[in-house]
């Protein structure tokens, strides 16, 4: 068999014995992903999605058959009362900010169930930022974090203190630039289990990025009231270009759509031009890319273990989102593993990242992402602050052979600049 690229024998033989060790895991979640793709299919079968739907509208766009039957489409897989699918929600940030300032008036209180939120919610909420600026602490929004428990997951019992009264339960299922674990399906029902049983008034809101189709449910299958998503991760299957989706009861879609567009017309207007093909393909082949994500990401898990590098989560444990962790331990490492990855990516292969000031980071960041689409995170491609723990989170794989390739790569860029020893 002809071999296309230099790797050392060695790291051959690694990732061989690698890829064995992760024979059970891939049988789970290709499970996972026939289920998932059934549940697509009949959410596209049982809202007659017509061949027409595929084709955009321009100006005002009312009456967007493509539009209007995407948002349906996602509430049926979602099992929420409506949608809200837009490609002019600009990125997973966009789209939670948009639900939150939907939802929220002066005097309400956001209480943050899972701890401190991503770097770039930090100057939403105003936890971060200059006062004046727009944030919803401008506007009067109270905001409170729930500290983690030593072990990274949710206190439930100072949850359950201090729900009590808040207008939003807000709880983020993947971790951002921390090391605490992500939350299963099953983790975030036992929040949402001590959140009704304190404040039955609470919207529970659930930031699903990274997060859709990993398990058999979604947070809205378990209770949340709303839930958000980037279209270039996850549910947009690789194909979207952009956008972003909440999905939830009906009368907080209405005030999401108010917010994104304006009051009296929400959703009921918003050219899509030419997005809506990309959507719906996108999302009807998001469990199987979901999947050769899924895979990537166990494969890099225990392929760096075997290399000396621990991983988050560990090799062998159930997956509540398509991120690893791979704790480098240096600065120099940390890159060269990045730079690794962009040396396999399919696009922009030859370039070198560099640490840069990003803008919503408080560290500077380095990114590798060689993709077909700007920034997409269910592509292969890895990023990190240039802080301890020097762990490089990394996520995506739109085809598992690319992916594990690139994988190796990554491991053959370190072994060549010396930052890891065989």
């Amino acid at each position: 068999m002809e071999e296309f690229f230099r790797i050392d024998p060695r790291l051959r033989e690694l990732s061989d014995a690698a890829e064995k060790a992760c024979a059970e895991d891939f049988e789970r979640v290709e499970k996972i992903a026939r289920y998932n793709g059934e549940k697509v299919l009949h959410a596209f079968i049982s809202n007659n999605v017509p061949e027409t739907a595929l084709h955009g509208t321009t100006g005002y766009g009312y009456d967007d058959l493509g539009r209007d039957t995407l948002d349906k489409v996602y509430a049926t897989a979602f099992g929420t009362e409506d949608a809200l699918v837009r490609f002019n929600m600009v990125n997973g940030t966009h789209t939670i900010s948009t639900a939150l300032f939907g939802i929220l008036r002066p005097g309400d209180r956001l209480l943050m169930c899972t701890g401190a939120p991503y770097d770039t919610l930090e100057e939403i909420v105003g936890k971060r930022g200059r006062p004046g600026d727009g944030s919803l602490a401008d506007y009067q929004v109270e905001y409170e974090e729930v500290e983690l428990l030593d072990n990274g997951m949710p206190d439930l019992e100072r949850i359950a203190e201090r729900v009590k009264g808040a207008k939003i339960a807000y709880i983020q299922r993947s971790r951002g630039y921390s090391t605490r674990p992500s939350y299963t399906v099953s983790d975030i029902e036992k929040i949402i289990k001590v959140i009704k049983e304190n404040d039955k008034n609470a919207i529970i809101m659930v930031d699903n990025c990274y997060g859709e189709f990993v398990d058999y449910r979604e947070p809205t299958e378990v209770g949340a009231d709303i839930m958000m998503g980037s279209l270039i991760k996850n549910p947009g299957g690789g194909i979207a270009s952009t956008g972003g989706y909440i999905a939830g009861r009906k009368d907080l879609i209405e005030l999401c759509a108010y917010r994104l567009t304006c009051v009296g017309m929400g959703k009921e207007i918003g050219c899509t031009l030419h997005q809506n093909r990309e959507m719906f393909l996108g999302f009807f082949l998001a469990p199987q890319t979901v999947m050769s994500a899924l895979k990537t990401s166990i494969f890099a898990c225990r392929f760096f273990g075997l290399l000396g590098c621990e991983s988050l989560p560990k090799p062998g444990k159930p997956r509540a989102d398509i991120i690893a962790s791979i704790l480098l331990k240096n600065e120099d490492a940390l890159c060269s593993f990045i730079r690794g990855v962009q040396h396999g990516a399919p696009i922009d292969s030859y370039l070198t990242p560099e640490p840069i000031e990003t803008p919503g980071y408080e560290s500077k960041i380095i990114m590798g992402a060689g993709a077909f689409t700007m920034g997409s995170s269910i592509e292969l491609s890895a990023d990190a602050p240039i802080r301890p723990p020097y762990a490089a989170w990394l996520q995506g794989g739109l085809t598992y052979p690319t992916g594990r390739m690139g994988i190796i790569l990554a491991a053959q860029n370190m072994l060549d600049e010396k930052t890891i020893k065989l």
